[in-house]
C-alpha cells in the first residue's frame, strides 16, 4: 500500500511538472493597470518666455512685448507717433537666425490692416528692418526680404513690470 500511495504521488508530481501553459502574454504591448503621478506642491513653469523693448526717436515712440512660446513668438505692438496717426496692434510670427519675422495687425485711421516687420536681434536690441513694401488690399509684405536695411527704429530691452500701463497709456 505505501508502494502504491508512493507511486501515486510520483506520478501526479510527473504530470503537473510537465503541464504547459498555453496562455501568451506579451509583457510589451500590455498596457499598465494603473500611472502614478507624483504629487508636488511647485509651481509648473510656464515655457513663454516674455519680453518688451521700447524704441524713443524724437517724440515718436514704439512698444513691443512679445511672448516666446518655443520658437512662436505672439504679442503686442504698438507705434505712438507725436503729430501723426498711431497704430496698435498683435504681432505673430518667428526667428530665423537673428531676424525676427513678424506680421503686424492693428488698427489705424479706422481700419484694420496687416503689414509685415522684420527685427535684427543684437543682445538686448531689436533694430527695425526698412526697406520697400509691396500693398496688396490691406496687407504690407517686404518686396524683397534679403535687400532690408537694418537701420530703422532701435529698441531695447525693458522690464516687463507695468509694460502693459506704460504701452496703452496716451
Amino acid at each position: 500500500m505505501k508502494n502504491y500511495l508512493f507511486a501515486s504521488l510520483l506520478l501526479t508530481a510527473i504530470f503537473s511538472c510537465e503541464k504547459k501553459s498555453t496562455e501568451i502574454v506579451d509583457i510589451q504591448t500590455t498596457p499598465p493597470d494603473s500611472l502614478t503621478v507624483p504629487e508636488s506642491n511647485e509651481p509648473i513653469e510656464s515655457s513663454t518666455l516674455q519680453t518688451c523693448y521700447v524704441g524713443n526717436m524724437g517724440k515718436d515712440s514704439i512698444y513691443l512685448s512679445l511672448d516666446d512660446n518655443l520658437g512662436t513668438f505672439t504679442g503686442k505692438l504698438r507705434y505712438k507717433n507725436f503729430e501723426k496717426d498711431s497704430s496698435s496692434g498683435d504681432v505673430m510670427g518667428t526667428q530665423n537666425g537673428d531676424t525676427l519675422k513678424l506680421n503686424y495687425t492693428f488698427a489705424a485711421e479706422g481700419m484694420t490692416s496687416d503689414r509685415e516687420i522684420f527685427f535684427l536681434r543684437k543682445g538686448a536690441e531689436l533694430t527695425e528692418g526698412i526697406g520697400e513694401q509691396n500693398t496688396e488690399g490691406n496687407a504690407s509684405v517686404y518686396a524683397n526680404s534679403s535687400k532690408l536695411k537694418y537701420e530703422g527704429s532701435a529698441l531695447k530691452q525693458v522690464d516687463c513690470t507695468d509694460f502693459e500701463k506704460k504701452m496703452t497709456a496716451k
